[in-house]
């Protein structure tokens, strides 16, 4: 099949939605580069100025495939999308949609003259249901999505998309003002709701509610589709709930053009997603229906108590938790610990039985664990990522900086054979070091000299590796976690003397829901650390 849409033929029929996946350069790029059956790429939402969004949890699974979020319009900033997307490379036949929102008509059009340089269309959010004075407070109001459109339009010279929410009593109206306003084509439908999700009598969201997406809206979303295009004749990307291609098929008879995959996604790794894709338009080509069988219906969400027994300082800005249970995790694995009304976090475990875990003080959620009351009910889920899986004969060489030991020392400890590198600032930094000495060699550097090697980690693992044959390097599989300027130094060792294909890093990118939707572990070669790693 051929998708024309504004003077493109596009490669594929599909899009992900704004906010889902692709929420960041290197990972549109990596969509355009090996995702051709994904025609346009959505970015995530931009406003004026930067945004932190809210604190996690910030997406909840309330059955398998449903979902709600409230990652609260996340972004940098206009001024620094510009810089970021004007770096993409974007091929002939597809097209990059933009998604903008704004506090008021005069910001909506500030944001576009900004961003349409660098945009193939401009996607307006009016349709967001959780961040307050933004989205769908705009979009229920027939006269102001005429006038935002009418005023975006009127200083953009690329197609301008409106978002609709289905929270009105009349999405037609609404699609009409919007063509009205001279709305090149629409978008439908944004998240339902709010909604809202508890755990253990306590919300799981830390905005309260948010958006619902998934399975759940679908019947919606074809309904909202059909009232669309039946109310304006203009092109429509029709998404919401879309996974199978019984789905996308449905949205084209309702009278989508492209139709968006979003939720399904969840828990894909990158190859998976790709996998997917491909076989969704083999699906429409040859009227099959397969794709859904590659979505993760087994994805675990849920939460899980465990109560804090120890809680060990080792200096004055690292501490070690335990925990009263065992909790089942791979070796590369990791969990999240929440703690409602503070927030949530990934942590790998130190140990998994007992469960224990290692905080350095980085911020207002580390900060609170650090003087947290033994006896403390808190709750995990997962394990997330990827587990390692060394080959049997390797030399383990683990390499760890800050907290990556509570990476890296349960990968020594279930498979054997294996040398720890552990590097700190200074003696007091250090802890566990008994436990690694009795599961691996252990080599330790300190900058200061006060513990072991006076130096760099770094340097001692360059005179380690210059001391062994061929041979020897060759059975080498490198695992190295810590802070990102070490995990780069000692990649660099390790590449003078073995191929990159044996090594492994596991870098503390920004890791906000853990199954691969939100975006925010993008690595710069567009993977997402928290489903294709940690250790990539």
């Amino acid at each position: 099949m051929t998708t024309q849409f504004f003077g493109k033929t596009l490669s594929g029929p599909f899009t992900i939605p704004s906010g889902i996946v692709t929420t960041a350069t290197s990972i549109i790029q990596y969509v355009f580069d090996h995702m051709p059956e994904v025609g346009v790429v959505t970015t995530k939402s931009i406003g004026l100025k930067p945004r932190l969004g809210n604190r996690e949890p910030v997406l909840s699974q309330y059955a398998p495939g449903c979902f709600v979020n409230a990652v609260g319009l996340t972004n940098p900033g206009a001024e620094e999308s510009v810089a970021l997307l004007g770096q993409l490379r974007v091929p002939q036949d597809r097209f990059l949609l933009t998604s903008i929102f704004g506090g008021s008509l005069e910001e909506f059009v500030e944001v576009a003259k900004l961003l349409a340089p660098v945009s193939d269309g401009l996607e307006l959010n009016l349709s967001c249901p959780h961040a307050t004075g933004y989205g769908m407070a705009m979009g229920q109001d027939p006269e102001m999505v005429r006038a935002i459109t009418a005023a975006v339009k009127a200083v953009v010279d690329i197609p301008v998309i409106p978002k609709l929410t289905p929270n009105t009593p009349n999405i037609a109206e609404i699609a009409q003002a919007a063509a009205e306003g001279g709305a090149d084509a629409l978008c439908a439908i944004n998240t339902l709701g709010p909604g809202y999700t508890s755990a253990h009598g306590h919300p799981v969201l830390s905005n309260g509610a948010g958006g619902m997406s998934g399975k759940g809206v679908l019947p919606i979303a074809l309904k909202c589709v059909r009232e669309v295009v039946a109310a304006t004749g203009l092109p429509v990307i029709g998404c919401g709930g879309a996974s199978s291609a019984a789905d996308v098929r449905a949205f084209f008879d309702a009278g989508a053009s492209v139709v968006g995959v979003g939720s399904a996604l969840v828990g894909m790794t990158t190859a998976d997603m790709q996998a997917y894709f491909h076989t969704l338009q083999l699906d429409l080509d040859h009227t099959q229906d397969r794709a859904e069988s590659l979505v993760r219906y087994d994805i675990d969400m849920q939460f899980r108590p465990v109560s804090l027994v120890s809680n060990q300082r080792v200096c004055d800005d690292i501490a070690i938790l335990t925990f009263d249970r065992k909790i089942n995790v791979q070796a590369g694995e990791f969990i999240f610990l929440w703690i409602p009304g503070l927030g949530e976090k990934p942590f790998s475990a130190l140990t998994d039985d007992p469960f224990s875990l290692v905080v350095i003080d980085l911020g207002e959620f580390t900060h609170t664990l650090m003087d947290l009351p033994v006896g403390t009910e808190a709750y995990v889920r997962g394990p997330h990522g990827v587990p390692v899986e060394p080959p049997d004969d390797a030399r383990i060489m683990a390499v760890a900086g800050g907290t990556g030991l509570a990476a890296v020392y349960q990968i020594a400890r279930d498979f054997g054979n294996a040398e720890i590198f552990v590097g700190a600032r200074s003696e007091n930094r250090l802890y566990f070091l008994d436990e690694c000495a009795q599961i691996a060699d252990l080599h330790v550097a300190t900058d200061d000299g006060s513990s072991g090697f006076h130096g760099r980690v770094t340097e001692l693992l360059r005179q380690r590796l210059s001391n062994m044959s061929d041979a020897e390097r060759s059975a080498l599989v490198f695992y190295n976690c810590g802070p990102e300027p070490m995990v780069h130094a000692a990649e660099a060792v390790q590449r003078e003397f073995c191929k990159p294909e044996q090594i492994f890093s596991a870098i503390d990118y920004l890791t906000k829901c853990g199954v691969g939707i939100c975006g925010a572990c993008a690595a710069p070669d567009g993977r997402r650390g928290c489903v294709d790693g940690p250790f990539l």
